[in-house]
């Protein structure tokens, strides 16, 4: 491959337009696109759903090669971590890993770090794209990069969504008829917060509590709804304007998670 750019899409396979919106940015700025499918074990928790995680190989497969994946990469566990993988190497990335999803997660980012560690040594890629959806992730994952000093350079993508302005993620499968119905109201209230600070309100803590009971009157059961500092994930006060509004919350067994980042410089 000397002389060609190589991209790596690392995902946990149930391949949807997400995924795919990763790919094609991949494609657009490398010469080599290759694309990883592993359920990560490290980073789910006892009583979350690895064992139920959607696997669909053979229509991933289709969808990738149709998309213009050249190389996917599909080991087993026992390939990255070997016969035990609680005993393997781990990776922690401190700080950010410990707070939102980290704080309700534990372990989960340590997991996280650990895989993409694996996977970015062994696909040698010179760019890695990340959806960011996943914002705190891609926080995490650029700082390791630096942090261990690697080549790759760590590569964001803005969120894809449905029309009614639900995040995709592979678990979004999960939610029932009536809860699908439901779940648009995350993004709408992500919207209208961001809306009071971009048109100069600046009590972060009321207008997160204003969302918190919107949230719960749609019927979720809320992780964190948080207005942070987009660069740290530190609490934001009043002089900053990056800014990124954060948000977990359960809607039954599906766990939903979506950000909007404000510039709020003008307000």
């Amino acid at each position: 491959m000397r002389g060609r750019i190589i991209g790596l899409v690392p995902t946990m396979g149930n391949i949807h337009a997400g995924h795919l919106a990763l790919l094609e940015r991949c494609r657009q700025e490398c010469d080599f696109a290759v694309a990883t499918i592993f359920v990560n074990p490290l980073q789910f928790g006892p009583a979350e759903d690895f064992a139920d995680y959607p696997r669909t190989l053979e229509q991933d497969r289709e969808l990738l090669a149709a998309n213009g994946c050249d190389l996917l990469l599909h080991p087993s566990v026992a390939e990255v971590y070997g016969d035990n993988p609680e005993c393997s190497t781990q990776v922690r990335v401190p700080g950010l890993s410990g707070r939102l999803c980290g704080a309700s997660r534990p372990g989960h980012f340590d997991g996280v770090a650990t895989v993409v560690t694996r996977l970015l040594n062994y696909a040698g890629a010179d760019v890695a794209y990340f959806g960011l959806k996943d914002y705190q992730q891609f926080l995490i994952i650029r700082k390791l990069a630096t942090d261990l000093g690697m080549a790759t350079r760590i590569a964001g993508v803005e969120t894809v969504r449905e029309p009614d302005g639900l995040a995709l993620s592979s678990r979004n499968g999960y939610l029932s008829h009536t809860e699908r119905a439901a779940a648009p109201a995350l993004h709408r209230v992500l919207r209208e917060m961001a809306r009071r600070i971009e048109t100069g309100a600046r009590d972060f803590e009321s207008i997160a509590a204003a969302g918190r009971r919107e949230l719960a009157a749609a019927g979720f059961r809320i992780d964190y709804l948080e207005i942070r500092n987009a660069d740290s994930l530190d609490p934001a006060t009043a002089e900053q304007s990056n800014l990124i509004i954060l948000a977990a919350a359960h809607l039954g067994r599906t766990r939903l998670i979506d950000n909007l980042r404000i510039d709020a410089g003008g307000a």
